[in-house]
């Protein structure tokens, strides 16, 4: 079962800081996920240029040029968020029983201060 799933908000606790033009300790939501390459794609990290060839589409409109999206990021390099803290915090995960069913339900562990 995936620590991190899509929705949830995480912050990148690895990489270059702010002030040398990275993202460490920026915040997003997570808006994709590659299970198998164990990577995530979070909202305003990590952009990435890429040039488009142009093109028409069936209106006659040009397309193409240079874009700007967010690249996925591996998953180690972002932490949950507690959403009682809004601090990094670790995930855990608890057995219960529902309905008859047992169920594995996510929980935020303590926020450390040394995420």
């Amino acid at each position: 079962m995936a620590n991190i799933r899509k929705g949830d908000l995480v912050q990148v606790i690895s990489g270059p800081t702010q002030a040398r033009g990275g993202d460490r300790g920026k915040q997003g939501r997570v808006i994709g996920i590659d299970a198998a390459k164990n990577r995530v794609v979070v909202e305003g990290i990590n952009f990435i240029t890429k040039h488009v060839r142009v093109g028409q589409t069936d209106r006659g409109t040009k397309t193409g040029g240079i874009e700007t999206h967010e690249a996925p990021i591996h998953v180690s390099n972002v932490a949950l968020i507690d959403p009682k803290t809004k601090k990094p915090t670790r995930v855990g995960f608890r057995v219960e029983e529902k309905d008859g069913k047992t169920v594995r339900i996510r929980y935020a562990k303590k926020s450390g201060e040394d995420l």
